[in-house]
C-alpha cells in the first residue's frame, strides 16, 4: 500500500494542492508557521504587551499573502508553478539566510551584508562554522514535501487559471490584512518606517516580518547610494580647510599628555541628567534622600575634571548619536540614526583605531542588549573596535534581564572575565541600560534604604529609582577597579547621553529639579538637555567643576589631547575642552545654539538670556549681529558634518601614518572572541599586559561585590571562562 494512500480526510488534503489556490494557501500556512519557530526560537523576539505579540503573530501572512497571491495573475501552467517553486525556494533561503546569521552575529540580514557591502563574505562569517542546528529541517519541510509530492505524483498540475477578479480579490485580502498590520505598528511605534527602521531593524520585523525589513532596508541603502554617488575629494577638503581655521585648538599644555598611556574606561550613564547630580528629594517615606551619593562624590573629587554645561548634541539617533558624537567628532544625521543608515560601510577615524594605531591600545564595547540594535554589530566593525562583547557574553535568563538588557550591576560584575583578559592600555567603553524609559526594575534590586518621590507620575517616581541602581552599579564598579589595581592605570570617562525625561512628562519632573512645571519654556527644557561629563584621573589634585559651555562633540579631541595624542590631522569638529580660543556656543541638532549669554532652544525659536533665563522680547542691535553670526556659524557646522557623513567623505583621506580600518579583521561571535582572547594572553606569555597575566592567571572577579540580588541568590555567574 502506498504511504500516500489512507482515509478520506487525507485525499481531501493531498487534493487541495491540486488546486492553485490550495496550493499557495498550504505554501503560505506553512511559511507562517516556520516564522513563528524562528520569531520565538531563534530571533528571540519580545512583544511588549498583548498589543505586541499580536503583531508578531500575524506580521507574516499579510505580506507572505500579498507575494503568492500575485501569482494568481499568471494563466500559463508551466509558468504558474515555476515562478511558485522559485518564491517559495526564495522565501525558505530568507528566512532561513537571516536564522543562520542571526545564531553567528544576533543580528539580521541587510542588503548590504547579502551584497558584501558590510560583510557577510567580509566580517567573519565563516561557512566552515555555520551554526546548522539539527532541527533545521523544519525551515525547508514545506518544500521537501512539495517536491516529494510531485515526484509521487500525488500533486497534478491545476490546468484551469485563475480568473483576474478571483485572484484580485485574493489580492485585495492580503494587501487589506498587512495594511491593517502596518497601520496597528505605526500606531503603536510613531513613524515605524520614517524613523524606527533607522535606530532598530528588530522593530520592523516584529511588527511588519523579515520581508519588509529586506524592502525597507532596500529603500534606505538605494536613498544612501544616490546621496553618495556625486561625492568629491574637493567636498572634503573644503571641509578640512573649514576645520583648520575655525574649529582645530592647539592643546592646553599643562593638561596635554597628563593621561598618556593609560587604559580609559568610558562609563555610558543611559538617560542621565545633569539635574540628578547633587539632587535631594523628599521620599513616600517621608525623609530626604540623595539619588546619586557615589557619582556625586566623583563629580566633587579633586580627581575629577567635571563640567557643568555639558549639553547632549544628539537627535533622533538618540544612544547611537552620543556615541557617535564621542567616538568620531561629528554629528548624528538630521533625521534617523547614523549607525543604523550608514553604519555597515561608513569610513570613520574614530577613538578605538586612533588608540590603537597611535599608542597601541585594545578597544572594546560592554552591552547589555543584543548587538542588532542600532546596527552596533557593524557599525563598531568599520569603527575599528576589536571587540564587542554584547548580551550573547552574558547570561541573559529572565531574572538578569531589565527591559533593555543585562541590569547594569552584573553587566559590570560579569565583564570582569573579559576586562581582564585584555591587554593594557585599554579603551574600553560600557553601555549601560537599567536607567532607560520607562525607568522600571524588580523589586530585589530596589534599595530598601531609598524611597523614591510620588510625583503623580510613574516615569518621573521609577527614573530617581533606575537612576539610584545605576549609580549603585557604578560604585561597585570603582570598588573593584581600586582593589584590581586597574583603577590607578586608568582614567575614567562618565558621560549621560542624552536627557530621560522629556514631553509633558517634564511638568511633574520639574518641582524636583528646582523648576515650576506650569511654567516650563523651551529654555528650562533645554537647560535640561545638560548631561554629566567627568573626566576623572587618579592621582590628579587640580580636578574641579568647570563652567564652560561645552557639547559631545568637544569630547573626542578633548581625550586626545589628555592622552598626548595630536588631532591636527584628522577630521574632528569638536574642540578641546581645556584649550583657549574655543568658540563660545553650543550646536544643537535642531539648529538651536547655547552660549554664555543668549540660548535659542531650536531653530526658528525665541530667544532667552542664558544667565538668567527670561526671553528677550526684542534684540539690540548688538546681539542681532551675535545672534546672526552664531546662527552662520551654526549652520555651516551642522551642514558641513551632514555633508562629510552623507556622503561618506573620509573615504578620500588617510591621515599621515593612519591605516584605513578593514573590517574584515574583526569577529564578535562568543566563540571567536574567547579564542582569540586567550590567543593573545598565551602567544605574548610573559610580556602579556593583561591583569589576568599580570596575577599569574588568577582571576579578580572574587574582588567583585556579591552585593547582588542574582549573585546572593547563585542565580548568576558569568559565562565566559577564564
Amino acid at each position: 500500500m502506498s504511504i500516500f494512500s489512507g482515509d478520506n480526510k487525507l485525499k481531501k488534503l493531498l487534493s487541495a494542492f491540486n488546486t492553485r489556490v490550495g496550493l499557495l494557501s498550504f505554501i503560505v500556512f506553512f511559511v507562517w508557521v516556520k516564522s513563528m519557530i524562528a520569531y520565538f526560537g531563534v530571533f528571540n523576539l519580545r512583544g511588549v504587551g498583548p498589543a505586541e505579540l499580536v503583531l508578531m503573530i500575524i506580521n507574516p501572512i499579510g505580506f507572505t499573502a500579498i507575494c503568492f497571491a500575485v501569482l494568481l495573475f499568471i494563466r500559463r501552467t508551466s509558468l504558474f508553478y515555476l515562478a511558485t517553486l522559485v518564491l517559495t525556494i526564495a522565501a525558505n533561503f530568507l528566512l532561513y539566510l537571516n536564522i543562520l546569521y542571526y545564531r553567528e552575529f544576533t543580528d539580521f540580514i541587510t542588503i548590504d551584508t547579502m551584497t558584501g557591502g558590510a560583510g557577510m563574505f567580509q566580517h567573519g562569517f565563516d561557512f566552515g562554522s555555520v551554526p546548522v542546528h539539527l532541527m533545521d529541517w523544519v525551515y525547508w519541510i514545506d518544500l521537501v514535501v512539495i517536491i516529494v509530492l510531485l515526484i509521487a505524483k500525488k500533486i497534478k498540475f491545476d490546468q484551469r487559471p485563475v480568473g483576474a477578479k478571483r485572484a484580485f480579490t485574493y489580492l485585495s485580502m492580503g494587501l487589506a490584512l498587512f495594511g491593517l498590520d502596518f497601520w496597528f505598528g505605526d500606531f503603536n511605534k510613531h513613524q515605524l518606517i520614517l524613523r524606527k527602521a533607522q535606530s532598530d531593524k528588530t522593530y520592523i520585523v516584529r511588527y511588519l516580518g523579515l520581508g519588509p525589513w529586506m524592502l525597507t532596508d532596500s529603500y534606505y541603502t538605494h536613498l544612501a547610494n544616490t546621496q553618495r554617488k556625486d561625492a568629491s575629494k574637493e567636498s572634503l577638503q573644503e571641509i578640512q580647510k573649514y576645520i583648520a581655521s575655525n574649529r582645530y585648538l592647539a592643546p592646553n599644555m599643562k593638561m596635554y599628555g597628563i593621561a598618556k598611556n593609560r587604559n580609559v574606561i568610558e562609563i555610558h550613564l543611559e538617560s542621565f541628567q545633569q539635574a540628578l547630580i547633587d539632587l535631594k528629594i523628599k521620599g513616600t517615606d517621608g525623609k530626604e534622600h540623595v539619588v546619586t551619593p557615589f557619582l556625586n562624590s566623583i563629580y566633587h573629587s579633586n580627581s575629577t575634571y567635571s563640567f557643568s554645561n555639558f549639553f547632549n548634541q544628539v537627535g533622533q539617533g538618540k544612544t547611537s548619536d552620543a556615541e557617535n558624537l564621542l567616538e568620531t567628532s561629528t554629528f548624528g544625521l538630521p533625521a534617523g540614526s547614523l549607525f543604523a543608515k550608514y553604519g555597515s560601510t561608513q569610513t570613520f577615524q574614530a577613538m578605538p583605531a586612533i588608540l590603537n594605531q597611535t599608542d597601541g591600545y585594545s578597544s572594546a564595547v560592554v552591552h547589555g542588549n543584543v548587538g542588532a540594535f542600532y546596527n552596533r554589530l557593524n557599525t563598531y566593525k568599520q569603527m575599528g573596535y576589536q571587540n564587542f562583547f554584547d548580551q550573547s557574553f552574558f547570561d541573559n535568563s529572565a531574572s538578569n534581564m531589565s527591559p533593555w538588557g543585562i541590569k547594569d550591576k552584573l553587566l559590570f560584575r560579569d565583564s570582569v572575565p573579559l576586562l581582564e583578559q585584555m591587554q593594557q592600555p585599554f579603551y574600553v567603553k560600557y553601555l549601560t541600560v537599567t536607567n532607560h524609559l520607562t525607568y522600571t526594575m524588580d523589586d530585589e534590586d530596589k534599595d530598601p534604604n531609598f524611597a523614591t518621590v510620588d510625583s503623580g507620575n510613574k516615569l518621573v517616581d521609577g527614573y530617581f529609582e533606575t537612576a539610584h541602581y545605576l549609580d549603585q552599579a557604578v560604585q561597585q564598579f570603582y570598588d573593584y577597579l581600586k582593589k584590581s589595581g586597574l583603577y590607578d592605570k586608568s582614567i575614567i570617562v562618565l558621560y549621560g547621553d542624552h536627557y530621560g525625561i522629556s514631553g509633558s512628562d517634564n511638568k511633574a519632573f520639574a518641582p524636583y529639579v528646582g523648576y515650576n512645571g506650569d511654567t516650563l519654556n523651551s529654555y528650562d527644557t533645554t537647560m535640561l538637555q545638560r548631561t554629566p561629563f567627568m573626566v576623572d584621573i587618579p592621582g590628579q589634585t587640580s580636578g574641579h567643576i568647570i563652567n564652560t559651555y561645552v557639547g559631545q562633540l568637544d569630547v573626542m579631541p578633548t581625550l586626545e589631547h589628555l592622552l598626548g595624542i595630536d588631532t591636527k590631522k584628522y577630521v574632528q569638529f569638536g574642540q578641546d575642552m581645556f584649550a583657549s580660543g574655543r568658540q563660545d556656543f553650543v550646536a544643537l541638532r535642531n539648529g538651536g545654539f547655547v552660549t554664555p549669554t543668549i540660548t535659542q532652544p531650536s531653530l526658528n525659536g525665541s530667544f532667552y538670556d542664558t544667565q538668567t533665563g527670561l526671553q528677550i522680547e526684542k534684540l539690540n542691535a548688538q546681539q542681532e549681529q551675535y545672534v546672526k553670526e552664531t546662527k552662520q556659524k551654526v549652520s555651516y557646522l551642522l551642514k558641513a558634518s551632514d555633508k562629510l557623513n552623507n556622503q561618506n567623505l573620509l573615504r578620500f583621506y588617510t591621515p599621515e601614518g593612519f591605516k584605513a580600518v578593514d573590517p574584515k579583521d574583526y569577529n564578535y561571535t562568543v566563540k571567536a572572541t574567547e579564542k582569540k582572547l586567550k590567543k593573545e594572553n598565551e602567544d605574548l606569555a610573559a610580556r602579556s599586559n593583561s591583569l589576568l597575566s599580570q596575577n599569574q592567571g588568577k582571576s579578580t572577579l572574587p574582588d567583585y561585590s556579591v552585593d547582588i540580588p542574582e549573585v546572593q541568590k547563585g542565580q548568576d555567574s558569568p559565562k565566559v571562562k577564564d
